[in-house]
């Protein structure tokens, strides 16, 4: 019979964890980050900001190389120098880095940081239960397949918040007069910009959908969106 008391404490482990885990991203986003004040910028943003009835959408610079987008934990928006630096180049324009700030928002308004905290204590405990289970049948390699099949879990879940926040981003867009035509042209440079071979990889094990579903999935619903009107 499986024991309730290790399961009980891997969760109560988990959510512990995962709160250090946002304060010191908070810590580390509060050192190394200053808001976003570009002109170039300002239409899209406060476009998007008129879209959701808010006065101004607060962005801030993450100062790291990397070309990424993120929610925090704490709701703020960020966006990697590395990123805004293909902005200031000319490889990435106004409305396709506002396609970022977009699926960003959407990560926040979906609530997909509190989710993950809770996703993440689930899987440390589904992973002590099969490791309990299945260590008794195959020893050796009972672990190793809990961690395997957690992580398997864990990938999906996590695309599915990509495509959650891609929907939501493209609903936002189009709601500000964007429209998805920039998130479906930065996708098709993606994997170029974060020099990504993301391509090769095996889609189950992705933490993100592959560029070219995650495309289909945004003309399906710019398809629908048009067939309704």
């Amino acid at each position: 019979m499986i024991r309730v008391f290790p399961i009980l404490l891997v969760v109560v482990y988990g959510l512990i964890m995962y709160r250090f885990s946002a304060w010191r991203t908070a810590r580390e986003l509060d050192a190394r980050s200053t808001e976003l004040v570009d002109p170039a910028l300002k239409g899209v943003i406060d476009r998007l900001a008129k879209a959701l009835d808010l006065p101004r959408i607060k962005v801030f610079i993450y100062e790291i190389d990397p070309v990424n987008g993120l929610a925090a934990p704490d709701g703020r928006i960020f966006v990697t120098r590395g990123f805004y630096n293909k902005f200031r180049a000319g490889e990435v324009s106004a409305d396709e880095l506002g396609s970022v700030i977009a699926h960003e928002l959407g990560h926040v308004a979906l609530g997909h940081s509190r989710r993950r905290m809770i996703d993440f204590s689930g899987q440390n405990a589904l992973r002590t239960v099969l490791a309990m289970v299945l260590g008794r049948f195959i020893p050796f390699a009972g672990m190793w397949i809990a961690n395997f099949l957690t992580t398997l879990l864990a990938a999906r879940l996590s695309r599915s918040d990509e495509y959650e926040a891609d929907a939501y981003a493209a609903a936002l867009l189009t709601k500000a007069g964007i429209g998805v035509a920039p998130q479906i042209s930065l996708f098709k440079k993606l994997e170029a910009l974060t020099q990504s071979n993301a391509g090769t990889a095996p889609a189950w094990l992705l933490s993100h959908p592959k560029t070219e579903e995650r495309i289909t999935a945004l003309q399906k619903l710019q398809k629908r969106w048009v067939t309704k009107t």
